[in-house]
């Protein structure tokens, strides 16, 4: 399971010391949180295609990715069963074309919905549906979520799910005072949690059932700014980017049958600087692809895996050298 997070930046989870509680849930389920992890890009439609191309930040090309497969054609091809499901109306951008995808209806019959956005809590449905009928043993199944897209951050969490007060319900951020924009953007960052939260619980439902290992990586596309030096949202050029527009979070979970990883040697290289480059190996690496595109230097969880996993994934990274050159 891949959850592919909006504009939320690492400095406001608490799993990564905040010192507002915005991870109650996941906090609670043996997560792993990833707290120097940085981004592609500064937008989504920087980001998303640049973290699921073999492509690196250093050498991006939008024209050269597309023209490319991605991670999840590389799965699909390898013969896994792919699923993209969207709650995000920016669509994928182009990533998830070429395997299965659905975006979700914003019919107000939804209780979850108003006609313009839904709330991220409308995924767990489709998601327990699919997670019901599994046809393939290797399934991949991405998850893009509105998150805490702004500037409505209002519009992002229900009135049930509101943890910090005062908010700020206007779309014109800037009018907020800074306590009351902080702790709206903090409401979005909470709600995630309970989602992510629910995802782990319904993986949860298939823990230990024979042959059955479920996982979990989550991994914004860029962050946001809240009004620090008189900026707000996000998009600035890279190179003059304040930290949270490219200071993302990334948490990992794997279930207590999981035997792939060792989840305290994750623990202990949680503070090592990882970045976006490094999804593209990890997902490969998780769903055991045997590809010569796969780069072990890249891969941000192999040195805690399995011995026998290792020792495969290096045979494929060894022989992906030899083709090359």
């Amino acid at each position: 399971m891949l959850v592919l997070g909006e504009t939320a930046r690492a400095q406001n989870f608490s799993l990564n010391g905040y010192d507002k509680d915005t991870n109650p849930y996941t906090s609670q389920q043996g997560v792993v949180s990833f707290s120097n992890v940085s981004s592609c890009g500064t937008a989504t439609a920087v980001s998303v295609p640049c973290m699921f191309s073999r492509l690196q930040k250093s050498n991006y090309d939008k024209r050269l990715a597309i023209a490319q497969q991605n991670v999840v054609d590389l799965v699909k091809l390898a013969g896994a069963d792919v699923l993209w499901l969207s709650n995000n109306n920016g669509s994928c951008k182009g990533v998830c074309t070429r395997v299965e995808n659905h975006q979700l209806s914003t019919d107000p019959v939804n209780p979850l919905c108003d006609s313009e956005f839904c709330y991220d809590e409308a995924l767990l449905a489709p998601l327990k549906t699919k997670l019901s009928s599994l046809t393939q043993n290797n399934t991949l199944i991405v998850l893009h979520v509105i998150g805490s897209h702004g500037p409505t951050y209002f519009k992002r969490y229900p009135k049930n799910k509101t943890r910090f007060t005062p908010d700020c319900p206007r779309s014109d951020i800037q009018h907020c005072s800074p306590e009351a924009l902080i702790n709206t953007y903090d409401n979005t960052i909470a709600y995630t949690d309970f989602v992510l939260s629910q995802i782990i619980a319904q993986l949860n439902t298939l823990a230990g059932q024979e042959n059955i290992e479920t996982s979990m990586l989550y991994i914004s596309d860029h962050g946001e700014s809240l009004g620090e030096k008189g900026v707000y949202l996000h998009g600035l050029p890279y190179a003059f980017a304040p930290k949270e527009q490219i200071h993302v979070p990334m948490i990992f979970w794997a279930d207590a049958h999981n035997t792939n990883f060792d989840m305290a040697c994750l623990i202990k290289m949680a503070d090592e600087p990882l970045s976006q480059d490094n999804i593209f190996d990890t997902v490969l690496s998780i769903m055991s692809v045997k590809t010569k595109a796969y780069n072990q230097q890249l891969d941000a969880f192999l040195p805690c895996k399995s011995p026998d996993i290792q020792a495969r994934m290096r045979s494929i990274s060894k022989l992906s050298k030899v083709t090359n050159e």
